[in-house]
């Protein structure tokens, strides 16, 4: 497998299979407070600071190697290219966390991850709070609507944690995915274990990997969780139980997105490959979930997938730059027609590593260290709104938040995390200028897709499953 397919897997440890029966680190089902006070550095700025953590595996990473790439190097100047209506940067979130690898935002407040184990809260673009991991860097956050927060961490394992009632600033952990319980519980019975690599073994309810990414499908009530390890899992957000362990892929999985519609679940993978399964109700509560399609194959890596529900439109980012989208029919009597292939948005030089949906507007950022927006109008078309300039290293993740008070001009607050050690804060006008891009419109086959038609590939036809008893 060539290079390109290992984008997000530079970072991969050597091993980091633990033994079951071991309890989870010292930070696990503790409940201890891990809050991480404020600094008293300045944490706004309006221009960009590259930071560094000496223990980061960054220095080992591929982009150091790359004209512009190293910390502090090229395109230092904080612009917007292409943008008009309001569009342009407000400002610079800057901590000495080392690398921002996720950010999640939640109303008022941003919460931003690095490979410090660090979580830093953000409020009003002041920072307000923090917390802190015993270990395992944070490569993926999801906020969820009764407050709980959801971190995967290096280490394999997902965290939970919510914030004091007494003292909002102040957050605690209040859970781990698996728990401990759970762990022990299993680890007697050796009906729970499944073969890894090289002769090992490990429970089927625990990531032996890397958790690269989380997605919540609230009105299910379930937390997915993808991981270099191959699979995705299935967590019932009430009693945190696994429900279900997939091997999906025959690489790592680097993203995973609940649909929100038709009970369908999404997962690209450093295979090349986006698979669609849907999600069929099991005995007891547990859940089955069933490969529909192949949606994708091909050489380049999938590195994020974006789902705009209401629109039924599913957008997928890849190492070669493109962001390929296919939407979803409704079919009659409740019954989903295929997707349709819309063809691909090429707004970057290099890889997609980030994906973002609002409404109409969709934000990808990119190992070019710039951020492209789009607006979906009819059809297949998207007109490009703007190209946001000014990390000085890969853009690794975004969010995106509805702005206030806009009056007439729908606008949107973009938030752009990169592995340059800041997060920048962009506002968006949903009105795209005169001289913006726009893909042509020829209906659902807009651009012609290097993926060639929507018709789904042959389904692999070993699907292997583990469930909760």
């Amino acid at each position: 497998m060539g290079n390109h397919k290992k984008l997000l897997q530079f970072l991969r440890p050597a091993d980091t299979a633990v033994a079951a029966a071991r309890s989870s680190d010292d930070d696990d089902d503790g409940g201890a407070p891990s809050s991480v006070p404020p600094s008293p550095m300045s944490s706004w700025s309006g221009r960009t600071s590259s930071a560094a953590a000496s223990p980061s595996p960054y220095v080992m990473s591929p982009w150091v190697n790359l004209p512009g790439f190293g910390v502090g190097g090229g395109g230092g100047g904080d612009e917007v290219v292409a943008g008009g209506g309001g569009t342009g940067l407000l400002g610079s979130l800057v901590k000495e966390d080392g690398h921002v690898y996720s950010l999640a935002a939640a109303g008022e407040l941003l919460y931003t991850g690095t490979d410090s184990k660090n979580v830093r809260v953000w409020r009003h673009r002041r920072e307000f709070a923090g917390f802190r991991s015993g270990s395992g860097l944070v490569k993926a956050i999801v906020v969820a609507g009764d407050g709980r927060i959801y971190t995967g961490h290096q280490d394999g394992k997902v965290r939970v944690w919510r914030a004091s009632a007494d003292d909002p600033a102040v957050h605690r952990r209040v859970g781990s995915l698996p728990g401990l319980g759970d762990v022990l519980r299993s680890a007697v019975r050796p009906s729970r274990y499944v073969e890894t690599r090289r002769r090992h073994s490990a429970l089927w309810l625990r990531h032996f990997d890397a958790v690269s990414c989380l997605s919540l499908d609230a009105a299910a009530g379930l937390l997915y969780s993808g991981s270099w390890d191959k699979t995705f899992k299935v967590w019932r957000v009430s009693d945190s139980r696994c429900l279900e362990s997939v091997r999906a892929h025959d690489d790592a999985v680097n993203t995973v997105a609940a649909a929100g519609f038709d009970a369908l679940v999404f997962t690209g993978s450093a295979d090349g490959a986006v698979k669609v399964w849907r999600r069929e109700p099991g005995k007891g509560g547990a859940t089955r979930h069933a490969m529909e399609r192949v949606l994708r194959k091909g050489e380049s890596a999938v590195t994020a997938i974006a789902v705009a529900a209401e629109a039924r439109v599913v957008y997928v980012g890849s190492s070669d730059g493109a962001v390929t989208h296919w939407q979803w029919r409704r079919g009659g009597a409740g019954v989903a027609g295929p997707p349709r292939n819309g063809g691909a948005l090429r707004g970057h030089r290099m890889a997609v590593l980030c994906l973002a949906v609002a409404g109409r507007v969709v934000v990808s950022g990119s190992a070019d260290r710039t951020i492209s927006v789009w607006r979906r109008e009819e059809g297949a078309d998207h007109a490009r709104l703007a190209v946001l300039a000014g990390h000085t290293g890969p853009v690794k993740c975004v969010a995106m938040d509805e702005e206030d008070d806009t009056a007439g001009d729908k606008r949107w607050v973009v938030y752009s995390g990169s592995l340059d050690g800041s997060v920048k804060v962009w506002r968006v006008s949903s009105t795209p200028d005169a001289a913006a891009a726009r893909t042509p419109a020829h209906g659902w086959k807009a651009t012609p897709s290097p993926l060639g038609a929507w018709t789904p590939y042959a389904a692999t036809p070993a699907r292997k499953r583990m469930a909760a008893a």
